[in-house]
């Protein structure tokens, strides 16, 4: 993935056409908070703690450094790096190691179960924030599968795992005690496979595109290949991806009362004549033209019998909007501005981009800095 970065990095200037979102003011005397926005990238992402950053931030791309146009904002940002490849519960033990400058554990029953070691990077001296506790709240922010990165870190964090409790004894980590939902005050998840994705269904091997579509494609299935290194194949992100297996995650997964959740979905696709949904390519990454019109056309059923119809046909690249609303099994409701309760999913109206839109873009740029300062902005009036 670092080797395709460097090489779009040295075209971008010639190759990007420039969108600008509607600029914003910041209204700082109507906040009510101001705590820290942590923010996980997704599948094969990096975060401040990788190199690759510094050559271009997953968090703004090629329009630039997101993070430190908030920060000028008066937003206390940071970018966290977890495991590329791992699974939601490798992510969060890593995620809970940053943030507390700590050992990462990903505990006594989980390691043995999944065939790794139990204890990973030492972040102790390099704690991602000052401070973390109850009355030092964090807001999570979680892009694609940072999105279950982060639920499974306030799941965590709200009622622990009893098999590590019982497992690991006095050396348990605190993450797993539980009690600590009211460290967290909000959750975003932008552009996230709740119920999984239709992407790891079909084969766009045979769509129509161009030769550089086609290209594209194949350098995102080769950064996003998964290397056997003994693990059990559960604890690698695409497993949880699966739509049956993503739909048993929602079911198990805690969603504190104290919380504030907002989902952003995201679309780039356009319906046929015949129901069928095609991509924009005017607005999409070549890369994931491919796969867009894939699932653009998928209908089917999964192998627990899990009924995938016309309504998941619609996407944006990789992530089909309808999943990325909000998890299944979990209280959801539109967003209104004027109605902001917690403990339930507040579905906020999908954006038009595609899978990177979000992060700012690589060939299709998009300037998101109005669009956090937005959304963060609310957050800290709430």
């Amino acid at each position: 993935m670092t080797k395709i970065i460097a090489f779009f990095t040295a075209l971008w200037t010639f190759l990007c056409p420039f969108t600008l979102c509607p600029k914003t003011e910041v209204s700082k005397d109507e906040w009510d908070t101001n705590y820290s926005y942590v923010f996980v990238h997704g599948l094969s992402g990096w975060g401040s703690y990788d190199s690759v950053n510094k050559i271009m931030p997953y968090w703004g791309m090629f329009g630039g450094n997101l993070h430190k146009y908030l920060k000028k904002q008066g937003f206390n940002c940071y970018a966290a790096s977890v495991a590329p490849q791992g699974s939601a519960w490798d992510r969060a033990c890593e995620l809970y190691a940053q943030l507390t400058g700590t050992v990462t554990d990903y505990g006594e029953a989980h390691s043995k179960e999944c065939n790794h070691e139990r204890y990973g990077t030492d972040f102790t001296g390099k704690a991602l924030i000052k401070q973390w506790d109850s009355e030092n709240k964090i807001n999570l922010l979680g892009h694609s599968f940072g999105g279950a990165t982060v639920r499974m870190l306030v799941s965590l964090m709200a009622q622990g795992d009893e098999n590590e409790r019982a497992a690991s004894g006095e050396s348990v980590s605190p993450l797993f005690t539980g009690g600590k939902a009211d460290w967290v005050y909000s959750v975003t998840t932008l552009a996230a496979p709740h119920n999984g994705t239709t992407a790891y269904n079909v084969d766009d091997s045979e769509n129509a595109g161009s030769d550089m579509d086609k290209a594209m494609a194949q350098l995102v299935e080769k950064a996003n290949e998964t290397e056997d290194d003994g693990r059990a194949r559960k604890d690698y992100a695409d497993y949880d991806m699966y739509i049956d297996n993503a739909l048993e995650l929602n079911k198990k997964l805690a969603l504190p009362e104290n919380v504030y959740y907002f989902s952003v979905a995201c679309t780039c696709t356009k319906m046929n004549e015949d129901g069928t949904y095609s991509p924009d390519r005017s607005r999409m990454e070549a890369l994931f033209v491919s796969s867009a019109e894939a699932i653009g056309h998928y209908t089917g059923a999964t192998e627990n019998g899990f009924v995938i119809d016309e309504a998941w046909r619609e996407n944006d690249g990789l992530v089909n909007t309808c999943s990325a609303k909000a998890p299944m099994y979990q209280p959801s409701a539109e967003f209104e501005k004027n109605n902001i309760q917690s403990g339930i999913w507040l579905v906020m109206p999908v954006f038009y981009g595609d899978h990177m839109s979000l992060q700012g873009g690589m060939f299709v740029k998009n300037d998101m800095r109005a669009y956090y300062a937005n959304h963060m902005n609310m957050i800290n009036s709430i």
